[in-house]
């Protein structure tokens, strides 16, 4: 029975005995929440945009069911819900809180005649009725107002753990569109009788890869760099870093450990929509059981984004661009066989990731589905575009992709990844495997990490900017198909592209060495 109806249903109950028995009533307001963390009070606090949600239920449940976010398509529904509650809260309290205002006013009244009973219609034993009004009104609003506060606090639980709305750019569904393709493929100028091998073959021929010490040491999803492979990352780092500096983007050493909570504002929760684990919490000492959960980070996307929480930018500031490099650390195991087989997943690696605020321009966020080219997509093809230029020197074959909304994180509108073509990887997905990405974030972090955006003209004095991430180079699997493509199998060495010789001493080709 809908609780706002009840002295309706009743028509002998009057609107104080219908409050008396809502009062009465043991709300439970629990529900099976995705998240596995609790916000602590240092926690930016998050604002996002319930007013949005609740005009449009049905666009963001369906949004959830095309992102794979079937765990939330209630969410929408439920908030709306809630929020119909505690309007009827409201409206049945309305008179509850006049009649105390009453009170209030004629107590004091009352002590302003200083017990002169002729100048008032008061008795003095009306006063102690009135205080005991005014008390039991007080004790009533009391429970009143803790039990909105319970409403607001899960109508924004569940409003935080929704992903963004997606972009009309992608394709609704799991196919994503090609876009273009990089470089020729390796197999179009290649003789008939060339030997492919795989980078796990070429690293053991070469002595520069060893995944079985690595297994002894840490365990599976783990590996050693050992001589030419150690310098080819560091290599592919400067290189990386060159072709972003050069066009203005700012330096940063971000660490790689963060608040689990900072981490859950970005969009990576502890698991994903399928139920993997994605993140690696680090168990805290019985001393600090009370300090915030903190978690190895995924990608420097999330310290990164974090480096403006709870502050406010000026948009004369935008866009702001950054790149940094440190460990990334996955926990995602998925099954084992060619998708995880040496450095193709693997659980600790180093990444350059590139990270920018923008301005929002001058579309709202709720009309992000009918909006037209936005500042932060001017950001997002400058990123593809360096990483097709880093790609394109490394001389791999490669093509980008516009990703269908079932492949999108929680944070993301739009994602662009760029494929290499593996030949180890040729009986699946003919050989294609994810080397970059990038994602266009909206509002969805800044609003959730409290990024502000002064706006220096305008009806708008405040905003929230835009968040866009992309990989620059994720080391291991470039380095992967890197040696797959560049593998001779007559002189049984690699060839070095020639973007990366500057950084090897001008070393031009990787040969097994006497060791």
């Amino acid at each position: 029975m809908r609780l706002g109806n009840l002295s309706r249903r009743h028509g002998f109950l009057c609107s104080d005995c219908a409050l008396k028995i809502r009062l009465s009533q043991k709300w439970s307001l629990t529900y099976s929440s995705f998240r596995e963390y609790s916000r602590p009070s240092i926690a930016p606090k998050p604002v996002v945009d319930i007013k949005h949600i609740r005009q449009n239920p049905g666009l963001y449940s369906q949004n959830c069911v095309d992102r794979n976010y079937k765990h939330q398509k209630e969410y929408p529904w439920r908030i709306l819900q809630l929020f119909e509650e505690w309007q009827v809260l409201q409206k049945d309290t309305k008179e509850l809180r006049q009649r105390n205002n009453e009170v209030r006013k004629r107590l004091a009244n009352t002590a302003s005649i200083n017990g002169d009973t002729s100048a008032d219609d008061v008795p003095s034993l009306d006063k102690i009725s009135l205080h005991e009004e005014a008390r039991v009104l007080k004790e009533q609003i009391g429970q009143v107002e803790t039990k909105e506060s319970l409403l607001q606090a899960q109508i924004e639980s569940l409003a935080v753990d929704l992903p963004n709305l997606s972009s009309t750019f992608i394709p609704t569904g799991d196919e994503p569109e090609v876009l273009e393709y990089i470089n020729e493929h390796p197999e179009s100028n290649a003789s008939p009788d060339r030997v492919w091998r795989s980078h796990v073959d070429i690293g053991a021929e070469l002595q520069i890869l060893d995944f079985a010490a690595a297994a002894k040491t840490t365990g599976w999803g783990w590996y050693f760099l050992l001589n030419e492979a150690a310098l080819l990352e560091q290599a592919l780092v400067q290189y990386a870093l060159g072709v972003a500096l050069k066009r203005g983007w700012k330096l940063v050493s971000p660490p790689s450990i963060t608040y689990s909570h900072i981490a859950a504002a970005c969009g990576f929760q502890p698991r994903d929509q399928n139920d993997e684990q994605q993140i690696y919490a680090l168990v805290q000492a019985e001393k600090d059981a009370n300090k915030p959960g903190l978690c190895l980070s995924g990608t420097a996307e999330i310290p990164l984004a974090a480096m403006k929480a709870d502050q406010t930018l000026q948009e004369a500031q935008l866009p702001l661009k950054c790149i940094g490099v440190n460990r990334c650390y996955r926990a995602e195991a998925g099954a084992r066989g060619v998708d995880t087989k040496g450095l193709y997943r693997v659980h600790e690696f180093t990444k350059v990731e590139m990270f920018a605020w923008t301005s929002p321009g001058e579309m709202a966020a709720a009309d992000l589905q009918n909006s037209g080219v936005l500042h932060s997509t001017q950001v997002f093809e400058e990123m593809v575009s360096i990483q097709k230029e880093i790609l394109q020197g490394l001389e791999l074959h490669c093509r980008v992709l516009e990703m269908p909304s079932a492949d999108l994180g929680a944070s993301a509108t739009r994602k662009c990844d760029i494929e290499a073509f593996f030949p180890s990887r040729r009986e699946k997905n003919e050989g294609w495997g994810e080397v970059t990405s990038a994602s266009i974030c909206t509002d969805y972090q800044s609003r959730r990490l409290a990024t502000k955006l002064q706006r220096s003209k305008g009806a708008v004095k405040y905003d929230w900017p835009h968040t866009i991430n992309g990989t620059a180079l994720a080391v291991p699997r470039v380095l992967a198909a890197i040696l797959e493509n560049g593998w001779d199998e007559q002189t049984k060495s690699v060839a070095v592209p020639k973007a990366l010789q500057p950084y090897m001493g001008g070393m031009e080709a990787i040969h097994k060495q006497t060791r």
